[in-house]
């Protein structure tokens, strides 16, 4: 692990998005609840959480980060997308984009888990992080944000 013992705290916060895009049609009848497993933003919203939290469990290096908060949203883009935004904020001596990235990561492949049956064709893109904030870097925004 990177030594980060001589840097100060600040505080951090990093945004990250997933798409999914799902053929004509089927977005809909997922996002009603209609689906095979029923209604899916709850569950991938507590997922994308939960992944978060447990985010040095799952990459390696990564620092265990005590989170002061967690958000995730899931929203209709479009005909056929799925929008999945995960923010997290701490106060420490590292970022948590990786903490959102996973987040965010998670909550799509929920999604995915829960609405498979209707096509195997849906596709998780674009995992990547939108901003950050805090830290020797300081803010970073993507092109749109």
């Amino acid at each position: 692990m990177v030594d980060v013992g001589k840097k100060a705290p600040s505080q951090r916060i990093a945004i990250a998005r997933a798409l999914l895009r799902f053929p004509a049609g089927l977005r809909d009848v997922a996002w009603s609840g209609n689906g095979p497993k029923g209604p899916i933003a709850e569950v991938a919203r507590c997922a994308g959480v939960l992944a978060a939290k447990r985010t040095s469990d799952l990459i390696p290096l990564c620092h265990p980060l005590s989170l002061e908060h967690v958000e995730v949203e899931i929203q209709p883009r479009g005909e056929d997308l799925l929008e999945v935004r995960c923010s997290v904020r701490t106060t420490g001596k590292t970022g948590v984009e990786m903490e959102a990235l996973t987040g965010a990561a998670l909550a799509a492949l929920t999604l995915y888990d829960m609405t498979k049956a209707l096509d195997k064709g849906i596709a998780i893109e674009r995992i990547e992080l939108r901003a950050k904030s805090g830290g020797k870097s300081g803010d970073w925004r993507a092109l749109g944000e």
